[in-house]
């Protein structure tokens, strides 16, 4: 049997949070998008690529990075591609996996983008909190993500002969990122 309704407050709680994810998510876009050449999603892919040392992610990493399906990410990787901000690049220790890389355009893009971004984050958002809203964030976010892990786990990718092998990592919260 599924548990009770929620409260008021619960309820007031968990719809605000949702509306303001997707009011915030919608100006954010729409600002980078009137401030650069990169869309959300092409931004979301370059600021966990440039989060790693090698500048690369495996393609199924960075679908579990950004919480989406397979076909999503290889959609936007090929626009992405075509457009010269990443590359595909073959892993040598499973030919059928793939690397998505960053290139020097991407890098510049997301330089040039992340200046106007972080000023529409701070402006929308980081403003109008006070420290002690932040702090609680965090600590809600971390709560629930690490929550989250541990209920449903990210499964790991098929290996080179089609069997599941462990993710290299598991993040419960993002790196700190550009936004």
């Amino acid at each position: 049997m599924i548990g009770p309704w929620l409260t008021d407050a619960e309820q007031e709680a968990w719809r605000g949070m949702l509306r303001m994810s997707a009011r915030l998510n919608a100006a954010l876009g729409h600002d980078l998008a009137e401030h650069s050449e990169l869309s959300s999603a092409d931004y979301a892919v370059l600021v966990h690529l440039t989060d790693e040392p090698s500048g690369r992610l495996r393609a199924y990493e960075l679908g579990q990075e950004l919480g989406w399906e397979k076909s999503r990410v290889s959609h936007q990787v090929d626009r992405m591609v075509r457009r010269g901000l990443v590359t595909r690049e073959r892993c040598p220790s499973d030919q059928r996996g793939l690397f998505v890389a960053l290139t020097d355009d991407g890098r510049r893009a997301l330089d040039a983008a992340a200046p106007a971004h972080v000023a529409a984050v701070r402006r929308l958002f980081v403003d109008r909190c006070t420290p002690e809203q932040l702090a609680t964030l965090v600590d809600m976010s971390r709560a629930v993500l690490d929550a989250l892990s541990r209920e449903a786990p990210t499964p790991p990718a098929p290996d080179a002969r089609g069997g599941r092998t462990p993710p290299d990592r598991h993040r419960a919260t993002p790196p700190a990122d550009r936004s």
